[in-house]
């Protein structure tokens, strides 16, 4: 099943992906007489989400077409999945290609984690703002798996972590590179990497919230950097240093999970973003199977003084 979260009446609401369009929960509820959670973080931390996927792929997806209230694809506004998740926990160098870009070893023991602030959050169409900061000089963009937690936990083994899991997505993730490695206004220093994250508007996520059972494989997963409509780099789940098992394993016997907890599992390569560029997170993977893309337009605000930053 695919979810989605798309403006209706200056609202957000969460609906099912079909063929013809997103049908909104709160249609379902009414002609059903069923009690689902409307929004989609609300159905994810009731843990509502496991019997209504359940109920689409035993009937559920047939009953779909007489259900009334479809919202058309020539109508749907994807809004973020949800704004309000506890924790965005991302990883940085988990390709080996992509930590060489940066002159850096992939981290062997550990994962190179850090934290992402829920105000970074944006969603497709959003528009990603390139910093007025003088020392803000590069801003690169990351295409990445999102794996999205589906219950509180804690200790979770890596043979059993797709029972924490709720669904993926795709994300871009961006950083503020040139203060981190240093440029002619600030010496770089690893220590910045929480300011370079977490600008506003660095963390965008969605379309569509895709349910474990539809990717048989995940370690198959094509994840795709795109600027401008052409794919800049690319490379399979699988040449994770950290595969998305022990991820989720790991940080489970660190902090634990929260429902809603975010996941972005690390970039093939990032690409600088400028003035009127549009970023796009791909993923696809065997016998044509494909997420919804993810896609930002840039604007620089050094150029565009008069957009609120």
């Amino acid at each position: 099943m695919r979810l989605a979260s798309i403006r209706r009446e200056y609202t957000e609401i969460a609906g099912i992906v079909t063929p013809r369009g997103v049908l909104p929960i709160r249609a379902l509820n009414a002609r059903k007489g069923t009690a689902w959670e409307e929004t989609l973080f609300a159905l994810i931390e009731s843990g509502q989400l496991k019997a209504l996927t359940d109920w689409y792929n035993a009937i559920g997806r047939e009953e779909l077409v007489s259900v009334s209230g479809l919202v058309p694809w020539e109508q749907v506004v994807y809004a973020p999945l949800y704004r309000t998740p506890r924790r965005i926990f991302g990883i940085g160098l988990n390709y080996v290609d992509h930590a060489g870009d940066i002159g850096d070893a992939a981290p062997q023991g550990f994962p190179g984690s850090f934290f992402k602030m829920a105000d970074t959050l944006i969603g497709p169409g959003d528009e990603i703002h390139l910093p007025r900061l003088k020392e803000a000089l590069r801003t690169t963009a990351e295409a990445e798996l999102g794996v999205i937690l589906g219950k509180r936990c804690r200790d979770v083994s890596e043979e059993n972590w797709l029972d924490a899991v709720a669904g993926y997505t795709t994300i871009l993730d961006m950083t503020e590179e040139s203060i981190l490695k240093g440029n002619e206004f600030v010496k770089g220093n690893p220590r910045y990497l929480t300011i370079v994250k977490n600008f506003p508007t660095f963390f965008s996520f969605g379309p569509q919230l895709v349910t474990p059972d539809e990717v048989p494989d995940v370690l198959k997963l094509e994840v795709q950097s795109v600027r401008n409509g052409e794919i800049y780099a690319k490379n399979v789940v699988a040449n994770m240093t950290h595969r998305p098992a022990r991820l989720v394993s790991l940080h489970s016997s660190i902090q634990g999970w929260y429902p809603g907890d975010v996941l972005s599992t690390g970039t093939p390569r990032a690409f600088g973003l400028a003035d009127g560029d549009v970023a796009e997170c791909r993923i696809v993977g065997p016998d044509g199977f494909s997420m919804e893309p993810l896609k930002n337009p840039v604007v620089d605000l050094k150029k565009h003084p008069e957009k609120e930053g």
